[in-house]
């Protein structure tokens, strides 16, 4: 597989999530400048960010025009979007704002600057339900729940997005992320805390965040893929009962009677990641991770 290596920075946006944070300080690790956007300069984070030498600009895509916009992009050599309103209690118009229209203004502002690589993290939800095995980049979306926001906007920012590519050249590269875990994110402790109807042996696929950077340097230097989607995934989901023994907590006799409602939901298989873009999940399963200490 060829690659690229970058001699202007990347943008980077979202660069004090939960996921750019942990990204930032491996992308220049590796050599690469980096462009992080931020909207408080002066956080904690943003500061870690500056000391570890990446470039940080200030803004707020929910705010910008399209040619305000630009500027951010000027003089880089691509975009890696993670920007994303996924929290439960997102209304559908900001996770529109947020996860669709951001994105779809970022990707022209892109194309107006002349720097057409653009890497959009999506989700694994975006498969919706009634799958009869793990999900493939081709296999028909399902359903949505109208009341899940998050991945009905990444599926419209996903449409628009590759109708960019077709109509303007757009050098579009799509990840689809599952839930995300390790480097002291409190992920995994926030899921659990919040009403849950999962049956024990219900599965949650994951990534270490290391693994997560893995594809998304991979997918952004590869060439020849553009327009291509990936699952980005460890090999093996979790189930809610090896989440609970992780976290030291006691399932409940109430939990065993639960249904096992729709098995195969959100679960993905990484085969077309291996085989294209080379990825190998640093961390297989959740216990690889702990047992390396990296949670």
């Amino acid at each position: 597989m060829t690659t690229t290596a970058f001699s202007k920075p990347i943008l980077i946006t979202g660069g004090t999530g939960k996921v750019g944070s942990r990204l930032i300080p491996r992308v220049l690790a590796q050599g690469e400048p980096v462009r992080a956007l931020v909207r408080d300069p002066e956080s904690e984070t943003a500061l870690r960010l500056r000391r570890a030498g990446a470039e940080l600009v200030v803004g707020d895509l929910t705010t910008l025009t399209q040619a305000e916009m630009k500027p951010l992009v000027d003089g880089t050599s691509a975009v890696i979007h993670l920007v994303a309103a996924f929290r439960g209690g997102e209304s559908p118009e900001r996770s529109a704002a947020v996860n669709t229209d951001a994105a779809v203004a970022l990707a022209r502002a892109a194309l107006d600057a002349g720097v057409p690589r653009f890497v959009f993290t999506s989700t694994n939800l975006i498969y919706g339900g009634g799958h009869n095995g793990p999900q493939t980049e081709d296999v028909e979306l399902g359903p949505l729940p109208s009341e899940a926001p998050y991945p009905i906007t990444k599926r419209a920012a996903e449409k628009a997005l590759q109708e960019l590519r077709a109509d303007h050249g757009l050098d579009l590269r799509v990840l689809r992320l599952p839930f995300i875990y390790g480097d002291g994110d409190p992920h995994i402790e926030e899921f659990l805390n919040r009403p849950l109807e999962m049956h024990p042996a219900g599965r949650l696929q994951m990534a270490h965040h290391a693994d997560i950077a893995q594809g998304i340097l991979l997918a952004l230097r590869a060439e020849g893929i553009t327009g291509e989607v990936f699952n980005i995934s460890d090999d093996s989901a979790a189930t809610l009962a090896e989440i609970y023994r992780f976290l030291g907590r006691e399932l409940t006799p109430e939990m065993a009677e639960r249904a096992i409602k729709d098995p195969w939901y959100g679960i993905v298989n990484n085969t077309k990641a291996r085989r294209v873009l080379g990825f190998r999940p640093l961390f297989p399963t959740m216990w690889q991770a702990v047992d390396a200490g990296v949670m």
